[in-house]
Parts: C-alpha cells; structure tokens; sequence
C-alpha cells in the first residue's frame, strides 16, 4: 500500500459482475482498482505487471480457474524474493461454497474466502482486512473449513513444519521466510492447524501437537 491506498485487482469472468465490483469499490477514497481480467491467466499476467494489493478472484473461470490463478500469484517472483513479502493478498471471491473449493482454495495460498451474496460493507471491509494481511472468511465458510479440519484431524507436512517453527519462537514472517512462504499462508497453515487441534492459540497448539504425537517432544 502507499499513502493508505489499497490497489485492487478484480478478476471475474463475467463482464457485469465485474463492472459491478469495480463501481462497488471506486466508492470508497482508500480503494482503487487498479485492473481487471476476465479469466486466470490474464489475472495472473496483470498481478505481475500492476503489482496490487489485494486481488479480488472468482474461482471457476475459463483458460485458468481461480485456485490455479491463486498458486500462481502467491508463488510468483514477488513471493520468493529477497523478503517475499510482496505477493498480492488473494481473496476468493465465489458463489460457491463446499468444502472441496474451500480447501483448494486455502491450500492455493488464498488470505480470503468471501461469497458473492456478502454484503456490501463486509466486502470492503473484508478487502482492507486482507490488505493488512489478516484471514477473511465468510461466515459460513469458516464453519465449513473448521468443521472439514476436525474430520481429518492428521497436520499436514506444511502444518507441522510451522507449528515445529512455531515451537521455536520464530514469528509468522520469520516462518515465512524460513519456508519461502508469504506471511498470509503462514497464518493460513495455523488456522486450519488450530481447527484440527481444536485450540485457538499459538501455545496450546504447540502443546497439543506434541501430546498427540505430531510434534517431537522436547
């Protein structure tokens, strides 16, 4: 961001849809589109060249669908630089909603899940949360994605090595910059290990993780 102003980039398929968000977020003084494409891999090639804030993606596109859009713009050149800070925050933005394409999304890097029925003020709301780096979901979604977490409870590999980094003392974007990961998937790798773990906090989940076998005991 410079000068408070969130550059957003909007990435759907259908025209009115788009022209729609693009009017919805010039109404707000900090926000400002600054592209928009209508399908993955133009979104992909305008995140690399308009290099904005926050990129709005609708998952089931032509030519690349969102979650492969998602990969690409999280992993891209500005991820794994020298800081790999400088990735767009992506924030699905979807009529869909069941647990395959939240998870692929999540799984793809997205700070974000939202639904296009999602009121006006929780969406701009929503985009300036991202911004600054925190996890949007819809409410919906977020019991969706607790609820799937709890039924595979096993910690991925991923999960494990941040909560093992985690255990260490590192913060988020030292995890990140040990993983070669953006900050923002960092606390997407907690949340869904915090779901599995039924824990709400960094110290208990190191704690449980360990009981349960997941981490090595110290």
């Amino acid at each position: 961001m410079s000068a408070g102003v969130i550059r957003v980039l909007v990435v759907d398929d259908h025209p009115v849809v788009r022209a729609g968000l693009v009017g919805l977020l010039a109404a707000e003084t900090d926000l400002v589109v600054v592209g928009e494409a209508g399908d993955g891999r133009q979104g992909v090639a305008l995140a690399a060249e308009l290099s904005p804030d926050v990129v709005l993606m609708d998952l089931r596109m032509p030519v690349l669908d969102g979650v492969g859009a998602t990969t690409e713009i999280v992993g891209g050149p500005r991820a794994t630089g020298p800081d790999r800070t400088g990735a767009p925050h992506v924030v699905v933005l979807t009529t869909y909603d069941t647990d395959g394409d939240i998870l692929r999304a999540v799984e793809a890097g997205a700070t974000g899940y939202l639904l296009k029925d999602t009121p006006r003020d929780e969406l701009v709301a929503g985009v300036r949360a991202a911004a600054r780096g925190e996890t949007v979901l819809a409410p919906r979604v977020a019991t969706r994605l607790v609820t799937s977490m709890r039924r595979g409870e096993r910690l991925t590999d991923r999960e494990s090595q941040v909560l093992a980094l985690v255990s260490e003392g590192l913060s988020n974007a030292a995890i990140g910059r040990e993983l070669y990961i953006t900050e923002a998937t960092v606390k997407t790798h907690l949340l869904r290990a915090f779901a599995k773990l039924d824990v709400d906090d960094r110290t208990h989940a190191v704690t449980v993780a360990r009981q349960r076998g997941d981490l090595p005991s110290t």
